[in-house]
């Protein structure tokens, strides 16, 4: 950290920062599916994030390639998959147990990167974590089960083409036009399950919170963080999003775990540390954020 800097703009506090910020934003997005469907709320706080993403930066669109193109809205299709398919396993499981499962996604990325045999050891804890939610003392929707599969796929596709993207376009310009994907994909179906309710003042005003807590304010951290931190470092740091998840869902939806869901939760954050831990010992590897 540069002198002078105050404490809490270390790198290290904005990555957690960021990460508090998601999973508190993902719980207030759980707590009004009671009132509107998951899928018309995906989409409020896609469109409200990629309205606030568009004010901050305006991306050039002339000169573009046709590359740029496919890069950048096979970036926002991950993202935009990724995020409806987490809210519809919210609505399903527990939040916690839902960013476990989707945090495979970012696993399998980092496992796939390394050549070191030992990483499927870091497989194998992973595959033993999955497994003991299997012995959960309420049996899981297979169905929040398999949308949080999804979402991890989705966000194993968003690491991969975040780069390719960052390089096509400067700054937050390749977010931005890549946040316009889901209010553009998934606006019929929005229209069709939310009805009147989405439109509520009051369904409004949380949903511009829930996009800035889940979209804005993390970018911003991490994207501040990224310039000062090692990336062995941030990946570790993500690691904790399944345990902060699970805080949050505590504190504002009293969503309580078994201890056996608790250990499995465990055995995928070491799974996601070792993993990491490896990896900045060889060749670098695709940075697991979100936006």
């Amino acid at each position: 950290m540069k002198r002078g800097l105050p404490a809490w703009l270390s790198p290290v506090w904005l990555v957690i920062g960021a990460i508090v910020s998601v999973q508190f934003g993902a719980a207030i997005a759980k707590s009004v599916f009671g009132v509107v469907d998951p899928t018309a709320f995906a989409w409020l706080r896609m469109t409200i994030a990629a309205v606030l993403f568009f004010a901050i930066a305006r991306p050039r669109f002339r000169g573009r390639t046709r590359r740029d193109w496919v890069v950048v809205l096979g970036y926002g299709a991950c993202l935009a998959t990724m995020n409806w398919a987490i809210y519809q396993s919210f609505a399903l499981i527990p939040l916690g147990l839902a960013v476990t499962i989707e945090f495979l996604g970012p696993l399998a990325v980092a496992v796939a990167t390394s050549r070191r045999p030992r990483d499927f050891l870091w497989v194998g804890l992973a595959a033993v974590g999955v497994a003991l939610l299997g012995w959960s003392p309420v049996p899981l929707n297979p169905v929040g089960v398999g949308y949080a599969v999804l979402a991890g796929a989705a966000w194993a596709g968003y690491i991969v083409l975040a780069g390719p993207t960052a390089r096509a376009w400067s700054g937050l310009t390749g977010a931005t036009v890549g946040s316009f994907v889901g209010p553009v994909v998934f606006l019929i179906p929005a229209l069709v399950h939310g009805g009147t309710s989405m439109w509520q003042p009051w369904v409004l005003l949380v949903g511009l919170g829930v996009g800035v807590l889940s979209s804005v304010i993390p970018y911003g951290l991490e994207l501040v963080a990224r310039r000062r931190i090692a990336s062995g470092t941030f990946s570790i740091l993500m690691s904790l999003e399944p345990a902060v998840a699970a805080l949050a869902a505590l504190i504002l939806l009293g969503e309580r775990l078994s201890v056996i869901e608790l250990v499995a939760m465990a055995c995928v954050i070491v799974a996601s540390v070792g993993s990491t831990r490896t990896m900045t010992r060889g060749p670098a590897a695709p940075e697991p954020n979100r936006g």
